[in-house]
């Protein structure tokens, strides 16, 4: 039943409602850049009698490092005989909690819409919208910087599994004489880096969307409330 709904433009032009349209599209940019990424880095292996051979680093969300087979079956590598291999790490837990976090984000901003634009007159004249609309602002903040940090760090753990000292530690042949293993073609991982700096960036807009929320409570209306006036004097206490 939506007999109360009474569509109204009017919180769009209010900070309110507009830092909600942010908080929506910055969450788009958050998942969108991470989620679905997928690249491929490609290893040059110098082999000591003038041969060459190269390796796929292939490595996609959520980045479960661990389970990318970066040399499958057993092959011969410069003469050598090298079993199955797969890169190291695991990054998987980071990314996922951080898409997780942009989409429920995505979701709870299209929520919080659908009530300041149907249902504004009910919010404000009810406690306890605004007051569960602040602390769910204020638990969110709190995610995005949990999230935004980890996958900063998980993504770092990526770089460092797929570059030349990585994959030096990871494959064994390259650790032999007049063996050198290096990484002639990077992937481009721009978007992954964007998708850190949104991480950030929603964070700071979530906090700033907190304090127009928390003045929608009754906290911050009680607070006004007690405040004397200016014209307002302290009549003294008689002795």
């Amino acid at each position: 039943m939506m007999t109360g709904f009474r569509l109204n433009f009017s919180p769009l032009k209010e900070p309110l409602g507009f830092v909600k349209i942010v908080e929506w599209l910055t969450a788009i940019f958050a998942f969108g850049s991470c989620g679905g990424f997928a690249a491929k880095n490609i290893v040059s292996i110098f082999c000591g009698d003038g041969r060459n051979e190269t390796l796929n680093v292939n490595f996609h969300y959520p980045f479960r490092i661990s389970q990318v087979p970066l040399i499958e079956g057993n092959s011969t590598i410069c003469n050598h005989s090298v079993s199955t291999t797969y890169l190291m790490g695991d990054s998987s837990s980071a990314a996922e909690f951080f898409v997780g976090v942009a989409v429920f984000c995505f979701l709870y901003s299209m929520a919080a819409l659908l009530v300041y634009l149907g249902y504004m007159h009910v919010y404000k004249n009810s406690d306890f919208g605004p007051i569960l609309d602040f602390v769910i602002t204020a638990i969110i903040v709190f995610l995005w910087l949990v999230c935004s940090s980890a996958w900063a760090k998980g993504l770092q753990n990526v770089k460092d599994a797929t570059n030349t000292e990585g994959i030096d530690t990871t494959v064994a042949v390259c650790k032999g004489n007049n063996i050198t293993c290096e990484v002639t073609e990077y992937a481009n991982l721009r978007t992954l880096n964007i998708s850190v700096v949104f991480g950030y960036l929603n964070m700071f807009v979530w906090a700033g969307n907190a304090w127009f929320v928390y003045k929608e409570t009754r906290w911050h209306s009680q607070k006004i409330s007690t405040q004397p006036g200016p014209g307002r004097q302290q009549v003294p206490a008689a002795i």
